[in-house]
């Protein structure tokens, strides 16, 4: 970052050719997504920035439907709706019916199950919607965080046959390079959506600053950091999975803790304001609820025996567990 510190000049909104050849570089070497142009790469503001705003520089608005996945992360959503578009939540192309969609949503590895959809999954999704002219936007930002099943990228050329249209993957540094704090991620694929996206964000001042763009340049250009990283998240997830397969698991587990998906975001919602919901109702604190304790902080068994006003005076911060995201709080800056 230093070594641009002081050039006074204003970024390209396209970026850097050497950040853009480190983007097509690392997706060759890390996802064996090959033949990336460079001129397709589109820096963005943090991925969730980039998904927010997709379908509204695209050009989508009330006559069109956006489709999400059912369980998801709340941007996408956020997305269609500050366009003003349709929002429909399907896991399956059958669900839509008879109608069809301007822009279609999918996210493997899931946030927050971890689903990851196979070859056929994604093939299908991309033939579905080039019947329909629909776009199809695949968040990738855990693409390189999985340990049983390899994910694939839309940009795969078994996904779509060597064909890039109507397909964008976008990218995240935040969790395989750590850079959450810095706002770094990208978008690629159909060059000529990226064309489109592009000339929008230049006069809507969508401009990555020019350190940042320094930084993703080092860090997509370095893999040992990315392997510590990943090494880092599959010890925490290892930890977790020894605590779901204790034989007392099920009884002694807190369910505010590990109850997943919608219910998950209504526990940690209610328990936020105060909700008579957390207190007594729950189970007495065992040995394995101070092993949880420990490893997401005391915090946690303070709040089990606060009183309802007690925890409205000073709002209880969700349990950190390494490798749990919920899905409406830590799931990256909101």
């Amino acid at each position: 970052m230093s070594s641009v510190a002081e050039i006074p000049g204003y970024p390209t909104t396209h970026g850097t050719l050497a950040l853009r050849e480190a983007v097509a570089e690392s997706l060759d070497r890390r996802y064996n997504i090959p033949d990336v142009d460079p001129a397709t790469v589109l820096p963005a503001i943090g991925t969730k920035e980039m998904i927010a705003w997709l379908p509204t520089l695209l050009g989508l608005g009330a006559d069109d439907l956006v489709v999400i996945p059912e369980l998801a992360y709340p941007t996408y959503e956020v997305a269609a709706k500050l366009a003003g578009a349709r929002v429909l939540r399907a896991d399956g192309l059958n669900k839509l019916g008879p109608e069809s969609a301007a822009m279609i949503f999918v996210n493997s590895p899931s946030n927050p199950t971890g689903k990851v959809l196979g070859l056929e999954h994604l093939q299908k999704v991309v033939a579905w919607a080039r019947e329909r002219g629909a776009i199809v936007v695949s968040d990738e930002c855990y693409l390189g965080l999985t340990w049983e099943a390899d994910a694939l990228s839309i940009l795969d050329p078994r996904v779509n046959d060597g064909d890039l249209t109507g397909l964008l993957a976008v990218h995240s540094l935040s969790k395989t390079s750590n850079l959450a704090s810095y706002r770094a991620g990208f978008v690629t694929g159909d060059p000529a959506l990226v064309s489109e996206l592009l000339e929008v964000r230049k006069h809507a001042g969508m401009i990555l600053p020019l350190p940042i763009q320094a930084a993703m340049t080092a860090a997509l250009g370095d893999d040992q950091h990315e392997n510590i990283q990943r090494e880092r998240y599959r010890e925490r997830r290892s930890v977790l999975i020894e605590l779901f397969e204790a034989p007392d698991s099920p009884s002694t587990i807190p369910r505010r803790v590990y109850t997943s998906g919608r219910r998950a975001a209504r526990n940690v919602e209610r328990r936020s304001v105060g909700s008579p919901i957390v207190g007594s109702s729950l189970p007495p604190v065992s040995s394995t609820d101070r092993a949880v304790a420990s490893t997401c902080g005391s915090r946690s068994l303070q709040q089990t025996n606060e009183s309802p006003r007690q925890q409205s005076a000073s709002p209880p911060e969700p349990c950190a567990f390494p490798g749990v995201r919920f899905p409406d709080v830590g799931i990256g800056p909101m």
